[in-house]
């Protein structure tokens, strides 16, 4: 969905420029992109890198999907247009925290390739895909909302996995195979892809 462009804007420099901010914060500016299913354990783990990069000196900042729907997003739905909606706008937030200096990490289904390639094109050369394959059937047996249950009753239509497609990432740069790791492990996976593309030096 193309949105029409504001007429009489101007872009506004800001007086500390981005260089200032990645020689301030120790560290270059990523954006770690977490996709997956419903109950894959996005933001589990989204939230376990966090923790580790803050121990070591890191500004970073999460954009969990849920809480996006709670307040910037909650006009959206979840039907194939409002998705792309949604991973647009977050793409937009996620760049001005690149801006700053920031290591983002972004949890949120995003099931078409498409839409990540565009995050990816948005957000430049920072941008991580954090693929966390968990299959279907194991993402279903945890279920921690209850909501393939629904989905399976036809409750909840558009469903990733069940009425609606979830396309895999081809290439991501990180792949967790959550089946064969926890969530340490799997933490530290991306932490280290992070100290050895040279994103945080720690």
């Amino acid at each position: 969905m193309k949105l029409p462009m504001a007429d009489n804007i101007v872009w506004h420099d800001a007086a500390v420029s981005h260089e200032d901010r990645i020689k301030q914060k120790k560290h270059q500016p990523a954006l770690l992109w977490y996709t997956g299913l419903s109950g894959s354990g996005k933001s589990t783990i989204a939230n376990a890198v966090d923790r580790k990069l803050f121990e070591l000196g890191c500004h970073t900042y999460l954009l969990d999907g849920d809480n996006v729907r709670h307040g910037l997003n909650k006009d959206l739905g979840f039907n194939d247009t409002d998705r792309v909606e949604n991973i647009r706008r977050i793409t937009e937030v996620s760049r001005l925290f690149l801006d700053a200096g920031l290591i983002v990490g972004t949890a949120f289904i995003s099931p078409f390739i498409a839409d990540r390639a565009q995050a990816r094109e948005l957000a430049g050369e920072g941008f991580i895909e954090v693929f966390v394959d968990t299959p279907l059937e194991i993402c279903e047996q945890r279920d921690p909302k209850g909501l393939y249950k629904k989905a399976r009753a036809g409750d909840i239509p558009h469903f990733t996995g069940i009425s609606s497609p979830y396309e895999a990432p081809e290439q991501p740069e990180v792949h967790l195979k959550t089946d064969e790791m926890d969530i340490e492990k799997a933490a530290e996976q991306v932490v280290q892809y992070l100290k050895d593309n040279g994103i945080i030096y720690a």
